[in-house]
């Protein structure tokens, strides 16, 4: 079904103060409406600044948010695209050290790794280690140790949740 609606949620884990009207032009020139992020200090890296904000789109609204953020040096982020009629789910963490990570997801949020990765996982069926390796790339498991901390400090902070009336 073409044109189907999703929803998901921008992550801002951390941002210089400088840049955050930069992502919030970022996010409306993607999402078509005026973004005005609720800002707070993130507890994790001093002199930084995290906000979070709900969006609804089309799909793939939320790999045109990861683009437009894509490449922006000292910033780290997530955005989710939730499972939609005909689609999965995805996320995409950036983070300044590895750049950005995309996986699939399911309709609980969890990351689903496609056939042809476990396949390329199980050729290191022979090295415990190496599979390892290979199994925590496939699942971002990099990314999650960086972000888990700024995901932490923001517990409890504020979310706008946008819906649509009439």
């Amino acid at each position: 079904m073409a044109g189907s609606m999703t929803r998901g949620v921008l992550f801002v884990h951390s941002a210089p103060r400088a840049l955050c009207p930069h992502m919030e032009w970022a996010a409306a020139n993607v999402l078509g409406v005026r973004v005005a992020l609720d800002w707070t200090e993130q507890p994790a890296a001093p002199g930084m600044f995290r906000a979070e904000y709900s969006w609804q789109g089309p799909q793939g609204t939320g790999a045109k948010l990861a683009s437009a953020l894509r490449g922006w040096t000292h910033l780290r982020y997530e955005v989710t695209e939730d499972a939609s009629y005909g689609a999965d789910g995805s996320r995409w963490s950036h983070t300044p050290e590895l750049g950005i990570f995309h996986a699939a997801t399911d309709v609980h949020g969890n990351v689903v790794i496609p056939e042809d990765r476990v396949r390329a996982v199980l050729e290191h069926a022979g090295d415990a280690h190496r599979m390892r390796q290979e199994l925590d790339l496939a699942l971002g498991q990099a990314w999650d140790d960086e972000l888990e901390p700024f995901r932490y400090a923001g517990a409890g902070a504020p979310v706008r949740w946008l819906h649509r009336v009439g």
